[in-house]
């Protein structure tokens, strides 16, 4: 009698026989372990002295099952080619741990095929099969959860959406002396619908402000939409074709109901990957429009004379970082170079480049599986010595994932570099006619805000900002001092760090939300451990209104700020 199968191990072979096509079956068949994709991975590198490591044996594991299930040889003699089918649910999460959290599907290893084995097809495939029996990391859960039930990857309220782009547009207007700049929301009939990942939303409103400008200073008929705005796709990330074909669908229709002639994806290599390349396939739907990224728009509009930009006003030693898919799986390589020397004055190249660019390893999903977390930052170190060696003091890419795990990688070996999007130097090169800069928005005076955080040169940096601004400030140095400081000065905002001696942010956080007299308290979490966000987001409570990620510029702090406290002046 043979062993006994889990019901889940059922499942995923009665699914593997649907979702198995010819490239799978062809990166499955055509590896004969040369070796030529070992040194091309970011995790051997990093973990030299490690087989699990290498693409050849994570690939085994799951060639082993399709051979016992699929291959003729593997079905007819399993012993001679290693056959092996799975029969335990821990033999599942033992795959997880190795489809999730051991590869980022960057394709290195792929392009360096000698035999055309493509192993993010068929890892990507294997996470599918897996996330169809729910077997996966919670934040890939929580984040497909999002996007299935909400319409965005981040959980982003309809009014919020709207709030922050309302926002944004009287920020361009007072910044700029110029009524006419204008975010359009279901405007029809317009040449440009302009989507957005919405991490733009929720963590950096500066992109989608610096886009606003550039379109306005190009006389573009353009909008956004109000439904179906983000063109990100987690289903590219978890091997679900159906959420993937969902997504994309009410991007396309979103564009289609306002009768767009062209749909522009903002910077995001994994969101333009999925909407641009693969999402008419998942959602089997013919597009009646163009589409292009934003970092195309960008360099035709200068290219056509429709703005004018100063390079020398973007003086900074920058290089460019090739997000993985936009490069290597869109080929979009020379016009982000083509563009920075444009818009700035020293640009220098990190090597290897373009295609053979290394991982920022924060793609694949990574950033949402902390689990994998100091596993992934191990591996960050073939970057950072890429990045180190340009000697540049800002890395420019064109993905927000890259943004965020470039950040991390900066702060964890602390290379002192800042991270920025091509968006946002364009922006700042703009020439703008007649251009008048207007006073700072807003002062922060009548506001009492109450500041906790155990560093002290933290403490004063954003005591001194807030100061200047106006503002009433209250310091803490550990959770529980800025839970009694609160109780008793009752403030108008509280920045929380999450990691602070005694109580840590994210236990003052929750008993501030269930207070019945702080529970309406606007709260910002500044912290420089991104990876602690879970002690703030898996709490059963309502999440912050602010978050950001350390070290803070002031006028991300400013920005930030502003926008909790309008926002609660606008509620009231």
């Amino acid at each position: 009698m043979g062993m006994q199968r889990s019901y889940k191990c059922e499942r995923v072979i009665e699914r593997l026989h649907k979702k198995v096509n010819r490239q799978v079956v062809a990166s499955l068949e055509a590896c004969v372990h040369c070796g030529m994709c070992t040194d091309q991975c970011h995790y051997v590198l990093a973990n030299p002295g490690d087989v699990t490591y290498m693409p050849s044996y994570k690939a085994d594991k799951l060639r082993k099952f399709f051979k016992a299930h699929i291959d003729w040889t593997g079905r007819t003699f399993p012993w001679w080619v290693s056959a092996r089918s799975l029969y335990t649910d821990q033999e599942l999460e033992e795959l997880k741990d190795t489809v999730f959290g051991k590869c980022t599907n960057c394709r290195r290893c792929s392009i360096n095929c000698p035999m055309g084995v493509d192993m993010a097809t068929f890892n990507r495939m294997a996470r599918g099969l897996l996330v169809s029996v729910g077997v996966m990391p919670e934040g890939v859960a929580v984040v497909a959860k999002d996007q299935w039930e909400i319409g965005n990857q981040m959980g982003v309220l309809r009014e919020d959406y709207i709030d922050t782009l309302t926002w944004m547009e009287e920020e361009l207007q007072a910044e700029h002396n110029d009524p006419a700049i204008k975010i359009p929301i279901d405007k029809m009939d317009c040449d440009v619908v302009y989507s957005i990942n919405p991490r733009e939303v929720k963590y950096d409103p500066r992109t989608i402000a610096d886009a606003a400008l550039i379109f306005h200073v190009a006389g573009e008929n353009w909008t956004m939409a109000s439904e179906g705005w983000d063109m990100t796709n987690f289903g590219l990330f978890n091997g679900d074709d159906d959420l993937g074909g969902a997504v994309a669908r009410r991007c396309y229709e979103a564009t289609e109901n306002l009768r767009g002639k062209k749909l522009v994806i903002s910077e995001c290599g994994h969101g333009y990957r999925s909407t641009r390349c693969e999402g008419q396939n998942w959602g089997q739907k013919d597009i009646p429009f163009a589409m292009e990224s934003s970092v195309i728009t960008m360099l035709r509009y200068i290219k056509e004379g429709r703005i004018k930009v100063d390079k020398t006003t973007n003086t900074e030693p920058v290089t460019y970082h090739d997000s993985c898919n936009n490069a290597r799986s869109c080929g979009m390589t020379e016009e982000p170079r083509e563009l920075l020397n444009l818009v700035c004055t020293d640009f220098r190249e990190m090597h290897p480049n373009r295609a053979e660019n290394f991982c920022c390893t924060g793609g694949g999903g990574a950033m949402s599986m902390s689990e994998y977390t100091p596993r992934r930052l191990k591996s960050a170190a073939v970057k950072a010595a890429q990045l180190k060696a340009t000697g540049a003091k800002c890395v420019v890419t064109s993905c927000h994932n890259c943004v965020d795990g470039l950040t991390d990688l900066i702060r964890h070996y602390e290379l002192g570099m800042k991270v920025t999007q091509l968006v946002n130097l364009v922006a700042n090169a703009l020439i703008i006619p007649e251009r008048r800069h207007a006073a700072a928005v807003g002062g922060l005076e009548g506001y009492k805000i109450l500041l906790a955080d155990d560093e002290p040169d933290t403490l004063a940096y954003f005591e001194t900002v807030l100061a200047d601004h106006g503002a009433q400030v209250i310091l803490a140095t550990d959770g529980d001092e800025a839970l009694d400081l609160a109780r008793k000065e009752k403030p108008d905002l509280i920045t929380l760090d999450l990691s602070m001696p005694g109580r840590d942010g994210g236990e003052v956080f929750e008993i501030l939300r269930k207070d019945p007299v702080l529970s309406q308290t606007k709260v910002c979490i500044i912290t420089g451990k991104p990876e602690l966000r879970r002690l703030i987001y898996d709490r059963p409570v309502p999440p912050p209104e602010g978050y950001l990620t350390k070290p803070v510029s002031e006028d991300d702090l400013m920005l930030n700020v502003r926008k909790v406290l309008e926002h609660t002046h606008h509620e009231s």
